[in-house]
């Protein structure tokens, strides 16, 4: 049933992922999905929790025995494509894990750490490792919803913008523990 209810949600989006959906799919009636799940809720947190682990195995794979930049790079193409080709559940794994959740915390964590690992090349730690594991996740995420929503029009090739995007996080992150320029002591644009 999750695997039906993934695809769905990859072919709907999450937004558009319903129970009578999902039973309609299989064949059953609704009532039928409550065996298996209590609500549409933990349905999508099952969603959300495979597509973190589906994700953090991908990364891992991407980033077994590389390192620096080659690592951040190969990592930075394998989340693309993964969450090109699945957005429903891209989406899904998005979402923190609610307090408490061990089960979410852990899988989550997984795939924060596979971030870490692979930032850890460039000897950050504490609040600079978060910051940079933010940033990756940020620029990446912001891209990969730029593009799966047609936000890119101009006439330049997309790979080339976005190897060019990863290129200058790897530049930053050899450059990261130097002190951060604050607003106060940037010039006005």
């Amino acid at each position: 049933m999750v695997d039906e209810a993934e695809k769905m949600a990859d072919e709907v989006g999450l937004s558009g992922l319903t129970l009578a959906g999902v039973a309609g799919r299989l064949g059953v009636r609704q009532p039928s999905l409550y065996k298996h799940i209590d609500s549409m809720g933990s349905l999508k947190r099952l969603i959300s929790m495979r597509a973190k682990a589906e994700l953090a195995e991908v990364l891992s794979r991407a980033t077994v025995g590389r390192a620096g930049g080659e690592a951040v790079v190969s990592l930075s193409r394998a989340y693309r494509v993964w969450a090109l080709g699945h957005p429903g559940r891209y989406q899904a794994a998005q979402w923190a894990p609610a307090a408490g959740d061990s089960e979410d915390e852990k899988v989550s964590g997984t795939l924060v750490g596979i971030c870490a690992s692979v930032l850890s090349g460039y000897q950050l730690v504490d609040d600079d490792l978060i910051d940079a594991i933010r940033a990756l996740r940020s620029a990446l995420h912001g891209f990969v919803l730029l593009e799966s929503g047609r936000g890119f029009g101009l006439p330049v090739d997309v790979d080339r913008s976005f190897d060019r995007l990863v290129g200058g996080l790897v530049s930053a992150f050899g450059r990261w523990t130097q002190p951060p320029a604050t607003a106060g002591t940037m010039e006005r644009v």
